[in-house]
């Protein structure tokens, strides 16, 4: 495991010197972004073996372009685009479908109703698996094009410009998308479980993707 005194870098800092031969502080990143990738494949409706392959897959991807990362987006934005492509790849979808603007008063500095009032430790020790599973199987039951706004922007924290951006529809179509996905999970889910309740991805499973996804780099 990377010594913790290296998770202070910046994420310029660590990519430029990941660029410059630094292959073992890749695993810094891997693990920041550990759990932003798995809620998105996810919300995707496939399953934990899936969703590993694919995240390791995307890793393994961002790493060997890691010289085309330009810097024009966050290096989250960048990796969950990778993601959400091998998620597309795998699932085979058309491309997302039109749709009407919904007059709505959303208000994009709303917080997120997921967010929580107090700090939470990254990797609980006690997690409430029934709970999990039945806000995971009801997020499922949402179409994907609604899934997938609602897990970047109210359980991975992201603005409507980077879900934009990582899905690649317009800003207003997030808006859409996004109001939509609250009005069907408001009356059951709203404020009553924390984003770690969703989709929880335990340090467990993080070690065997940092494992795996640093093995196959190192063998490249």
């Amino acid at each position: 495991m990377i010594l913790k005194q290296f998770d202070t870098l910046t994420e310029t800092e660590l990519i430029r010197r990941i660029r410059d031969g630094e292959t073992a502080l890749y695993e810094i990143l891997i693990r920041r972004y550990n759990p932003y990738l798995y809620k998105v494949g996810m919300s995707y409706g496939f399953n934990h073996q899936d969703v590993e392959d694919l995240m390791q897959d995307s890793f393994i991807s961002a790493y060997m372009n890691l010289d085309k990362f330009e810097g024009r987006s966050s290096f989250k934005t960048w990796l969950v685009r990778i993601m959400l492509n091998h998620c597309y790849q795998k699932s085979k979808k058309t491309s997302h479908k039109n749709e009407k603007l919904m007059e709505t008063n959303f208000n994009d500095q709303a917080t997120p109703m997921f967010q929580d009032q107090q700090p939470v430790d990254a990797y609980k020790t006690v997690v409430n698996k029934e709970v999990s599973q039945i806000i995971g199987k009801a997020l499922v039951k949402i179409p994907v094009d609604y899934r997938l706004v609602f897990c970047l922007r109210e359980l991975n924290g992201m603005s409507t410009a980077e879900t934009a951006e990582a899905i690649g529809i317009t800003e207003t179509n997030v808006k859409v998308r996004l109001n939509r996905a609250r009005h069907l999970l408001r009356q059951t889910i709203e404020k009553m479980y924390s984003p770690e309740d969703i989709f929880e991805f335990n340090l467990i499973y993080c070690d065997k993707i940092v494992n795996n996804v640093m093995n196959k780099i190192n063998s490249l």
